[in-house]
């Protein structure tokens, strides 16, 4: 069995190593390109046989791009209402403020995500969807009849990258208005689920 390069002697600065080649892939994804590892490499003053040890094409160094949040953490605060509205706008607007944050990274996992038969990038990994849930906790009990993964899904499907990229990119909103947008669509989704009609 092959034993991969970065878990053989010197971890530490191959660790090093790794995460310069990653904060480089994030500087040229913020001014607008989809780096290759040259590109990477080049910025991180690092020679491209070394990159290439760590990265054997474009889309690994990309995945690898993909924002880090702590496994587990949640969006709400500690003193989180009970209020589900409450606690929906507390997520969103973390929720969205991460989006913008960290949108070209999530454009190039977006574009990532469209390639047929690949490995699916971490942007499937579903944690917006616990965030949301999280703030859709208190439901269980005030309204039974509510499914919170199900509603979360909806949720989630209107105010991700995908409908940032929409509303800016084909809508034509500047970032702020876009983010109001989506905003104001998770407020709409949850008063539907909530109406008793």
């Amino acid at each position: 069995m092959e034993v991969p390069y970065e878990s053989t002697g010197r971890r530490r600065q191959k660790g090093r190593t790794r995460a310069a080649l990653v904060e480089a892939a994030h500087e040229l994804l913020a001014r607008g390109g989809a780096p290759t590892v040259e590109e990477a490499a080049s910025a991180a003053g690092i020679s491209r046989t070394t990159a290439y040890r760590y990265f054997p094409n474009q889309r690994a160094l990309l995945l690898a791009a993909y924002p880090e949040i702590e496994d587990g953490a949640g969006l709400l605060p500690a003193d989180a209402p009970a209020d589900p509205a409450a606690r929906l706008e507390l997520v969103m607007r973390e929720f969205l403020r991460f989006t913008v944050r960290w949108e070209p990274q999530l454009r190039a996992q977006l574009r990532l995500s469209l390639e047929p038969g690949a490995e699916q990038p971490a942007l499937r990994g579903g944690r917006a969807i616990r965030w949301i849930e999280e703030a859709l906790a208190p439901l269980a009990e005030t309204h039974p009849r509510v499914d919170v993964h199900g509603l979360a899904v909806a949720i989630r499907s209107a105010t991700g990258i995908e409908s940032l990229v929409w509303l800016t990119d084909i809508g034509g909103l500047d970032r702020d208005r876009a983010t109001e947008v989506l905003a104001a669509s998770a407020r709409a989704i949850l008063r539907a689920a909530l109406d008793p009609r």
